[in-house]
C-alpha cells in the first residue's frame, strides 16, 4: 500500500508530495538514526517511545496497522492503529480505529524547531486513520488519547475532548464522532 500525499515544505512555502505507505525497516531505521538523538534530549512525552518495539509487540497481531508518512526520502511520522478491539465513547456500540502511537520527526514539532520543517504531518496521518475507518464501515470513527500538551492541535482538528480518563494516565481522550444518519436522512427526504 502506498498513497500519494501533501506536505507544506516550511522553507519555501509549497506543498510538495510524499507518500503515505505501511511500516518498514527502513522507517524504523530513520527513527532510530535521526529522531531518537534529539527526542531522547528533548522533554517530549514520547521521547522514550520505541518504535522498534512497537513494530514487534503490536504488529504480531493481526488487528494493528504500522504507517509512515515520507517525504524527501526521509520518515517525517509514524502511526500506529488498532482496527478492532475499541468502541466509541460517545456511542459504545459502535466500533472505532484506534490510534495507538502517533508521532511526528522532532524536526516537524514548534516545539523543538522554529521554524519546522514541515507542516500537515500530523493531520495527514489523521485523516488516514478517518479513511480506515470509513474502509472498514466505522463511519469515520476515530479515537485517541492525546499525549500532555498537544491537546490544543487535537481540539484544532474538530475533535471531540472526552475528557480525562483514569484508566490511561489521565490522558485526555478524544473522539472523531460521525453520528448515523436516520432512514429519512439517507433518502434525503
Amino acid at each position: 500500500m502506498q498513497r500519494t500525499i501533501h506536505l507544506l515544505r516550511v522553507q519555501d512555502n509549497q506543498l510538495v508530495e510524499g507518500s503515505l505507505t505501511e511500516l518498514t525497516p527502513k522507517h524504523l531505521k530513520d527513527f532510530e538514526t535521526h529522531w531518537k538523538p534529539r527526542l531522547q534530549q528533548s522533554t517530549q512525552a514520547d521521547r522514550f517511545w520505541d518504535w522498534e518495539l512497537k513494530n514487534r509487540v503490536y504488529l504480531s497481531e493481526t488487528i494493528y496497522e504500522g504507517y509512515a508518512l515520507e517525504c524527501e526520502d526521509m520518515t517525517q511520522g509514524l502511526m500506529l492503529l488498532a482496527t478492532g478491539g475499541h468502541r466509541s465513547r460517545i456511542d459504545p456500540s459502535r466500533k472505532i480505529v484506534y490510534v495507538q502511537s502517533l508521532s511526528t520527526a522532532p524536526w516537524n514539532r514548534p516545539s523543538l524547531q522554529i521554524p519546522v520543517s514541515y507542516r500537515l504531518v500530523g493531520s495527514v496521518l489523521l485523516q488516514f486513520a478517518r479513511y480506515r475507518s470509513e474502509e472498514l464501515s466505522y463511519g469515520g470513527i476515530v479515537g485517541l488519547h492525546a499525549l500532555p500538551g498537544v491537546e490544543a492541535f487535537y481540539q484544532r482538528l474538530n475533535m471531540m475532548d472526552c475528557g480525562a480518563d483514569e484508566e490511561k494516565e489521565n490522558l485526555t481522550y478524544f473522539e472523531w464522532y460521525q453520528r448515523r444518519k436516520s432512514a429519512l436522512e439517507e433518502l434525503d427526504l
